[in-house]
């Protein structure tokens, strides 16, 4: 459903006897329905809003992406390309997974309530409910992308228990889970206007007796 990101801007296409085409950012167009996506969501985001937000009217728009869910799965990739870093950055970085988990949740926290870069708050992502308004293929889009995260949390904890840093007995995917869940939690939290010192990690000791070995 994405179109080349190699197109860097886009025309519109009147007739050729009424002059020159007017040319337009592409890709600064999608940054700002991207960022419409991200406070609106999909249903509530009308083609009127978009054009308005990304300064082009609707031929221009049907043009560059094709549909509005065309127009959404950019959207997504997007988000993605300009934003994991925030979140992700420090996990993939951390030497152990207690640091990488730690980071990912502190980092989260940051950038879920704008804290570090002038962005919406919540998670575009977490928070998006476009699967269950209809859109089935975007839909599928949004759980992939969720699944990444806990596919992330799984090997960093698959492999921490290789190192020796967590028990065997660890159940990984609940623990996976559980971090992830308090992520998604914090996104909605954070549309609440929670702040970021309120969005903390939690759990992490109790589930994997750290705070007993080391009392041992």
């Amino acid at each position: 459903m994405q179109k080349s990101d190699e197109i860097s801007n886009v025309a519109e296409t009147p007739a050729r006897s009424r002059g020159r085409p007017r040319a337009f950012d592409r890709e600064a167009a999608l940054a700002q329905a991207t960022r419409l996506f991200w406070i609106k969501g999909f249903e509530a985001t009308s083609i009127a809003d978009l054009t308005e937000a990304m300064g082009i009217g609707s031929p221009s728009l049907y043009a560059a992406f094709g549909s509005k869910e065309a127009l959404y799965a950019e959207a997504l990739r997007h988000y993605r390309d300009n934003n994991e870093a925030l979140v992700w950055a420090g996990f993939f970085s951390a030497d152990t997974a207690r640091d990488a988990v730690r980071s990912f949740l502190m980092d989260s926290a940051a950038a879920l309530t704008g804290c570090v870069v002038d962005i919406p708050r919540g998670c575009m992502v977490a928070l998006s409910s476009v699967g269950s308004e209809g859109h089935v293929e975007l839909g599928e889009l949004v759980r992939a992308a969720r699944a990444v995260t806990l596919d992330r949390l799984k090997a960093r904890l698959n492999q921490a228990i290789s190192a020796g840093e967590i028990p065997v007995s660890t159940d990984v995917h609940a623990l996976a889970r559980f971090v992830q869940t308090v992520q998604n939690g914090m996104s909605i939290l954070a549309r609440d206007e929670a702040t970021r010192g309120e969005l903390a990690m939690l759990g992490w000791d109790t589930r994997t007796g750290d705070a007993e070995r080391r009392e041992g």
